[in-house]
């Protein structure tokens, strides 16, 4: 867990210094692997389809993470991870007069990731550095200016077929974030 306060308070350092508008952090799981990422995004400045019943805007995500093997007895390895996310929010706007609470759904589009090594244990590899990675995700912003957000996700990343073997990966995560 300090890890976690570690990362986020280097990510919320680094992200002041190149204009970010708000950072990140997620904790997540598949098959025996644990993930852990924090990241910086960037807003849009764009909305589409205000009058309708949902607002919908969106960020770009740029990550920095890592995966951890835990397979008993296996050549379990740590994956180093960075990538880089196009996210589409959608906000109900019946939830407008909430005050300081918003739900949310999100979807992330065909984000690009880079990772070493491309395997997590002796069965499973990801055929190369280059994967792909989409995800779906709800949660609810908190506060005055609906400066922190508390979502969950769940993310596919795989290469896409590009190379053999691409067993991919499905991550559950807890998503974490605050807006500057």
């Amino acid at each position: 867990m300090n890890r976690i306060f570690v990362l986020m308070f280097s990510a919320l350092m680094a992200s002041r210094a190149c204009g970010a508008d708000g950072v990140f952090v997620e904790y997540g799981r598949a098959n025996m692997v644990e993930m852990s990422r924090v990241g910086e995004l960037w807003k849009w400045d764009r909305n589409w389809r205000n009058d309708g019943d949902w607002q919908v805007t969106g960020f770009w995500e740029a990550s920095l993470g890592s995966w951890r093997g835990f397979r008993p007895n296996d050549n379990n390895q740590t994956i180093t991870e960075i990538g880089i996310t196009p996210v589409f929010h959608f906000v109900p706007n019946a939830f407008s007069d909430w005050g300081g609470t918003e739900p949310y759904l999100e979807v992330g589009l065909a984000g690009v990731h880079l990772i070493s090594p491309a395997f997590i244990y002796t069965d499973r590899k990801f055929g190369s550095a280059f994967q792909f990675g989409n995800h779906v995700g709800f949660g609810v912003s908190l506060g005055a200016r609906r400066q922190f957000g508390l979502g969950y996700r769940f993310q596919h990343i795989s290469n896409g077929d590009i190379k053999q073997p691409n067993q991919g990966i499905n991550f559950s995560q807890l998503h974490l974030n605050f807006i500057f």
